[in-house]
């Protein structure tokens, strides 16, 4: 078994516990002694023991001499766990290689110096794309004090998300829908302005058979589901203010929300989550990601309208998109688009991907990428 053989095992186990980790990255860890594995493991809930940790313990004493394999730099201070240094070091372990730098200021390259200290090996940087890939909401919490946003939306071949008429159902297919269903896996919340939740009636929770799952994952009550209301306008009919689904769903509204409109939301048992709002009488998305941020969330799924998607696309709040694209004509100047908004001016403004993965699902294409803003661009979200 090579490095990258075994850090595929590693990186396996990070992608079983996304969503389940929050406010701390989703980790694997393998142990390999001769060429085989002798342990594994992954971040447990807050807040249990890292990976590394794990993987030491089913490997026992097995671990000493052997190599061990991490998506993320081991930890090297004291938050609520000891540091995975200390275990490391302790086990013997000879040979340490790593995915990806860990972007937390108190710990970047720490962590090796201290191995190294040690007398470990040090190898880094093994399938860094896909642990980069991996850690981004951690990065992004940890760096920017606000959850990591992915946008996503299915759209016909002439951009539209809906008819004219407002109808949406179904744009992509069934098997574009499951993938959908895995990605609401993996974050931590899924969020959608009032127009969406009354226009589509959604219920933002994950829907897979065990067939369907991309990774076998532990059940969970999340994600959270958000809705932005300024007024805290709701019908009473929707979905998320049903019992079943409204003791997770957190309603936020602007501190402009009258008292008894957030008692009258209360008595569903939703949480209410008043935010300052911004100089056009809404949300404030930024005042809205932080209260989100306080609560441990690190990955939101924004899943729509146009109005919410054009306002984080106007104030660079959008990290990451998927966008599904049927091969589909529906026109009509008044169907909507993604994204609303002011938007940019110049096409030589345009905001590029990077990180792009294109691929076909069924008839529907699959365009996922990271948002490559420039300083002007990005400076508007601070």
């Amino acid at each position: 078994m090579d490095d990258r053989e075994a850090m595929r095992l590693a990186i396996a186990c990070a992608h079983s516990v996304e969503g389940r980790t929050s406010p701390r990255p989703s980790v694997g860890a393998v142990v390999v002694r001769n060429g085989r594995v002798i342990g594994k493991g992954a971040t447990s809930p807050p807040y249990g023991p890292h990976a590394e940790v794990h993987a030491l313990r089913e490997a026992g004493e097995a671990a000493r001499g052997a190599d061990l394999y991490a998506t993320l730099e081991p930890c090297c201070i004291t938050i609520h766990t000891p540091p995975c240094t200390k275990a490391i070091i302790e086990a013997g372990v000879r040979r340490v290689v790593v995915g990806s730098v860990d972007p937390n200021p108190l710990v970047c390259e720490q962590g090796f110096a201290q191995l190294r200290a040690a007398g470990i090996e040090i190898v880094t940087g093994v399938e860094a794309e896909e642990t980069d890939a991996i850690l981004r909401p951690f990065a992004t919490f940890i760096t920017q004090g606000r959850p990591h946003i992915t946008a996503k939306w299915a759209m016909t071949l002439d951009g539209k998300l809906a008819s004219h008429t407002g109808d949406a159902y179904w744009i992509s297919g069934s098997q574009a829908r499951v993938w959908v269903h895995n990605l609401r896996d993996r974050v931590d919340a899924i969020m959608v302005g009032a127009g969406t939740a009354h226009a589509d009636n959604p219920q933002l929770t994950v829907r897979l058979t065990p067939e369907q799952r991309e990774y076998e994952r532990a059940e969970r009550s999340g994600p959270l589901r958000v809705i932005l209301a300024t007024n805290g306008q709701l019908a009473p009919a929707l979905h998320l203010l049903q019992p079943e689904l409204a003791s997770g769903t957190c309603v936020i509204v602007g501190t402009t929300c009258p008292a008894e409109q957030i008692a009258r939301l209360q008595t569903y048992g939703v949480e209410v989550v008043p935010v300052s709002i911004d100089t056009q009488g809404q949300i404030d998305l930024h005042a809205a990601l932080q209260a989100l941020a306080g609560k441990g969330i690190m990955h939101v799924l924004l899943e729509g309208g146009a109005h919410l998607f054009g306002s984080a696309f106007d104030r660079g709040l959008i990290d990451s998109v998927a966008v599904f694209i049927a091969p589909k004509l529906v026109g009509g100047a008044e169907a909507p688009a993604p994204l609303k908004g002011t938007g940019l001016a110049s096409m030589q403004d345009a905001v590029r991907l990077h990180h792009r993965r294109t691929r076909i699902i069924n008839e529907d294409v699959l365009v996922e990428g990271e948002l490559q803003w420039n300083t002007e661009e990005s400076s508007r979200g601070e």
